[in-house]
């Protein structure tokens, strides 16, 4: 039976009618998937050594590596399953196509929940805890210790394979979680509170009690039972698989309506925004890149302030922005068919993404704390982003082709039609060109100038905006047909 659903799988995949996009697209994360295995087992194998010369030169006080490891494990697990939320596919992806065909409901959900078991979330950690357990073998650790750790580390990645499968329908649980998590991180960074003083304890118990492992391997095979009995109880057309009728409310936007002609379009997106899952969730992880600065100030990379500028001001402009005209994808062809201008579409997202990101920007303004250099980034950033970026990503949306489902945040980062040579070749000037914009006139001049450069090629934008969107406009009118065509595609 197994056989026969990697048959289907297999042939879904070369019928599909963008094979060699998704084959070239494949390719491309294969490589990069590659590259992640390989780093993670370096990490498994050389970080015990690292951290004891750490710990040698006094830098970490600690007794031994293998201590600090178990600190810092509930981030690990913590990031494991914040990045599984928001990128992991979800096994009732393919259940729609197989409800037809002739299998049980317990073979379909069984085949299903074993597919999100052999993913790519749960080999990774593998290639770091494997070679770490092996070096602690090498280093004198028990053996039986260490075999019970290794298997209690399994056993909670696979529990969190199984609850992310929950977490998907818990929005209003998930995303306070993250930003206690967050505020956990920076106060640890900073001594103000050490959650890890509470959490390693429970790590260290599996290495020292044998039997341990039997708990986490334990919550795995109930979570994983929980996971069956509820996807066999949603496994109807009238259940699991109907849309939701929820109860109309009335809005107003009127404040839009300053915006003349587009003020339609503003509030057709607000709303879209508002209601449906996927829009909601890339809104939402458009506003947690103004957290991504964090991740160079904590490794003491000011070098890299206007790369990480440009995403804590234009989160939502890559995340949202790069998927314009996907979103209107249901209704696309309805709309090609009236008396629309592009202009004024195209200028409604424009709108949309500058006020965001101006919002952004304001909310970004406590970079400051680390030093007035981060502020300058901050609003260079922010300029560029307005002035540049926003139409440079409209241009892209012109080639991604990719139906999107509003009612679901599966895909949450995109798809993988919305990667092909000319969307790549785009990143070149939003996030390339400026870095050497900045560090052209940086190193032969002054850092200052370095942001008057960047912040004057937004303004160039902005002047030179109409130009830029009667181009953008031609090639929007001539992907037209294409793209009708592409949204037209289920699979």
């Amino acid at each position: 039976m197994i056989k026969q659903f990697i048959n289907l799988e297999w042939k879904s995949f070369f019928r599909s009618a963008a094979f060699k996009q998704n084959l070239a697209f494949k390719i491309f994360i294969g490589f990069f998937a590659i590259l992640f295995l390989i780093e993670f087992a370096a990490l498994g194998g050389f970080s015990y050594l690292i951290l004891e010369e750490f710990i040698e030169e006094g830098k970490i006080v600690a007794d031994n590596p293998f201590q600090i490891v178990n600190r810092f494990l509930i981030y690990w697990f913590v990031a494991d399953l914040f990045f599984r939320y928001l990128i992991q596919k979800m096994p009732v992806a393919n259940i729609k196509p197989l409800l037809y065909l002739p299998f049980t409901k317990s073979e379909i959900v069984k085949y299903s929940i074993g597919k999100t078991i052999v993913s790519f979330f749960n080999i990774l950690p593998a290639f770091f805890f494997v070679p770490f357990s092996i070096v602690l073998l090498f280093n004198g650790y028990d053996a039986a210790g260490v075999i019970s750790w290794h298997v209690a580390m399994l056993g909670i990645t696979l529990s969190l394979n199984f609850l992310n499968i929950f977490l998907n329908n818990l929005d209003k649980v998930f995303y306070p979680v993250v930003v206690v998590v967050v505020v956990l991180g920076f106060a640890q960074y900073h001594e103000y509170f050490d959650i890890t003083i509470y959490t390693a304890p429970v790590f260290e118990f599996f290495y020292e009690n044998i039997w341990s492992f039997i708990i986490p391997i334990g919550l795995a095979i109930f979570l994983y039972q929980v996971a069956f009995k509820y996807f066999i109880k949603q496994l109807y057309l009238d259940v699991g698989l109907s849309k939701k009728v929820e109860e109309a409310k009335v809005e107003d936007l009127s404040f839009l309506d300053r915006f003349g002609k587009i003020s339609t379009y503003l509030k057709n997106d607000i709303k879209l925004i508002k209601r449906n899952k996927r829009a909601r969730t890339t809104f939402i992880i458009g506003f947690l890149f103004m957290f991504y600065g964090l991740y160079f100030v904590m490794l003491d990379q000011e070098g890299m302030m206007i790369f990480a500028a440009l995403f804590c001001t234009g989160g939502f402009l890559f995340s949202f922005g790069g998927l314009v005209p996907s979103w209107d994808s249901s209704y696309y062809k309805l709309m090609m068919a009236q008396n629309i201008p592009y202009r004024e579409f195209l200028l409604s997202k424009w709108w949309l993404m500058v006020m965001v990101t101006a919002a952004s920007t304001i909310l970004s303004l406590w970079y400051v704390y680390f030093g007035v250099e981060w502020l300058y980034a901050i609003l260079a950033g922010a300029v560029y982003n307005i002035g540049l970026n926003s139409s440079v990503v409209l241009l892209g949306g012109a080639f991604v082709k990719t139906p999107i489902d509003l009612m679901s945040n599966k895909k949450a980062f995109g798809d993988s039609k919305a990667f092909n040579a000319k969307t790549l070749l785009l990143t070149i000037p939003k996030l390339i060109l400026p870095v050497i914009i900045y560090y052209a006139f940086a190193w032969t001049i002054s850092d200052a100038a370095g942001f008057i450069a960047l912040a004057l090629t937004g303004v160039l934008g902005l002047l030179f905006r109409n130009l830029i969107f009667k181009w953008i406009e031609n090639i929007y009118k001539n992907e037209k047909y294409d793209t009708i065509a592409a949204y037209a595609q289920k699979d």
